[in-house]
């Protein structure tokens, strides 16, 4: 139910809510180099967004991670005249790969850098892995003046991510809530938000089907209003975090039709399951014969889930002000 106070949140901060145009929208055409880098920018700004979250691998031969110094300093001044934040994602914790991110993100002036830990193992022994490349993070970088989010990515529930945090000693570290990837760790969107609530910063907007598997749960993701994601009311509580001052600085809009994730986690797993091991998130490019269709719906997928988004929010503030002229 949503509450007075809640509702002023709202009214203050709905139509000024910070949205991120996220690469993984394009995924297919980036993958194909149809849409590259800087397109994102100029699609961000078309669209009125505050700016972009975009993968080092992103773009293939043109990614970031294949620039020169010259090339990132270019790319970070476009996004500046196009007054656009830049976020840098990657996906792993080892210190190479957030050594690659961190560079990256300073020499294209982002202000912020995502990853996810990919680690094979026992839980107990992949937890303790994942708190060495945090301390490691905690002393190379906590003075850089970038922040880092750990995306919540399938395989930990939000309870071990949450512990994670605590025990950082990283001011600057905190967690990124995607819509749909608490499924495969057998937890539902809005017990998960709740657990990671008071260190969310970041989040993916994606909608997503469940997909019963045996003992645990996948998701399929899908056109954003056609899954059984709880849309408006993770938005509504997102909204709300932080009492004077929003609490979450980033919506990326990660539009990823057809993207599958099984399940990671289940029913009566023990206290120290085995976490398999897992490639980078990828969503399977379709046959030739469909794929120029695909990839121009891909383009015009990701624009919509924009317009949807924007929708659902005054539909978000006018249930706000209902209840306060009412």
């Amino acid at each position: 139910m949503l509450t007075i106070n809640n509702a002023r949140k709202i009214l203050q901060r709905v139509d000024d809510l910070p949205l991120y145009l996220h690469a993984y929208a394009f995924h297919l055409n980036m993958r194909l180099e149809r849409v590259l880098p800087n397109d994102l920018l100029d699609i961000a700004y078309a669209n009125k967004l505050r700016g972009v979250k975009i993968h080092v691998l992103d773009g293939e031969r043109f990614a970031l991670e294949n620039m020169n110094d010259s090339e990132l300093s270019a790319f970070g001044d476009k996004a500046r005249k196009l007054k656009l934040d830049v976020h840098i994602e990657t996906s792993a914790s080892d210190k190479k790969s957030i050594d690659q991110a961190a560079t990256i993100a300073l020499k294209t002036g982002a202000s912020s850098v995502r990853f996810y830990p990919r680690y094979e193992g026992h839980l107990q022994e992949v937890m303790s892995v994942i708190a060495g490349d945090i301390a490691y993070l905690r002393d190379a970088y906590q003075n850089s003046g970038l922040t880092f989010t750990i995306e919540q990515h399938e395989d930990l529930t939000s309870h071990e991510l949450v512990s994670l945090i605590k025990e950082s000693g990283m001011e600057s570290l905190s967690l990124l809530f995607d819509f749909a990837n608490m499924i495969n760790a057998n937890e539902r969107p809005l017990d998960a938000l709740k657990t990671m609530s008071p260190h969310i910063t970041q989040v993916h907007i994606k909608d997503a089907l469940i997909v019963q598997e045996e003992g645990g749960l996948g998701h399929k993701a899908c056109i954003s209003g056609q899954g059984e994601m709880p849309f408006q009311a993770l938005l509504t509580d997102l909204i709300c975090l932080g009492d004077e001052q929003p609490q979450v600085m980033a919506y990326g809009l990660e539009e990823e039709v057809d993207y599958y994730a099984p399940a990671f986690r289940f029913e009566h797993e023990g206290d120290n399951p085995w976490i398999p091991y897992r490639q980078m998130s990828e969503t399977p490019l379709p046959e030739a014969s469909v794929l120029e269709a695909r990839l121009l719906k891909e383009k015009e997928d990701a624009v919509n889930q924009i317009k949807y988004v924007r929708c659902v929010l005054q539909q978000i503030k006018k249930e706000a002000e209902h209840l306060l002229t009412n």
